[in-house]
């Protein structure tokens, strides 16, 4: 298989997992319980303009996986999996919404977000996986060979968190709960694909 195929094959596997997983639990979850706004949210003032930050989300994640380096797309795969069940299991568990300020904004970049809010759930909140999968992302691309392209997709992700926001896509207390689930789940799997690999690397002691 040529290396464009793994990236694409390991991408369907894992970002497509995550859709399911989502698409699935907005479907059969109940009634959500409302996430307050906190200080930082109210820091952050409302606006439609950051939908385009919003939504280079998905631009950062296939070239996560086009980009970052070969070894590292079964990590992405699978830590991209682990978030999408962990997060299911909550959104099944615990359905959540937020406060949505109405939408009377009739610029294009007001059109594009109310396009977003008619195809997604309402529900699926905390934690969000829009912060998980971009975290994930920005650690795959992370490499201290490569400083600036490790600096640029730092500041990408940390502006499409804050566009997040801004968007009321979602408030700080489920950005920040996804994002320790991109956290945790990306350093649970790094750590049992090294154990996989040193169980591997074991030879079998001849009798």
């Amino acid at each position: 298989m040529n290396p464009l195929s793994t990236r694409l094959r390991h991408m369907a596997l894992g970002w497509c997992s995550v859709g399911l997983v989502y698409g699935l639990c907005g479907a059969l979850q109940g009634v959500g319980t409302i996430v307050p706004e906190t200080a930082l949210d109210r820091a952050i003032p409302f606006s439609t303009s950051g939908i385009w930050l919003y939504v280079s989300f998905f631009v950062l994640i296939p070239l996560a996986y086009l980009q970052a380096d070969m070894s590292r797309l079964p990590w992405l795969e699978r830590a991209m999996q682990m978030s999408a069940l962990v997060s299911g299991a909550v959104f099944m568990l615990w359905p959540t919404t937020l406060h949505y300020p109405p939408l009377a904004d009739a610029s294009l970049p007001g059109s594009v977000q109310r396009m977003l809010i008619a195809m997604d759930s309402s529900q699926n909140c905390l934690p969000s996986l829009h912060g998980a999968l971009t975290l994930l992302s920005v650690w795959a691309l992370a490499d201290s060979r490569r400083p600036m392209r490790t600096a640029l997709a730092a500041a990408w992700g940390l502006g499409i968190l804050y566009a997040t926001i801004q968007t009321r896509r979602h408030v700080a207390l489920d950005l920040s709960a996804g994002v320790a689930v991109g956290v945790l789940c990306g350093a649970a799997v790094r750590l049992w694909l090294a154990r996989r690999a040193s169980t591997l690397s074991i030879e079998p002691v001849s009798p």
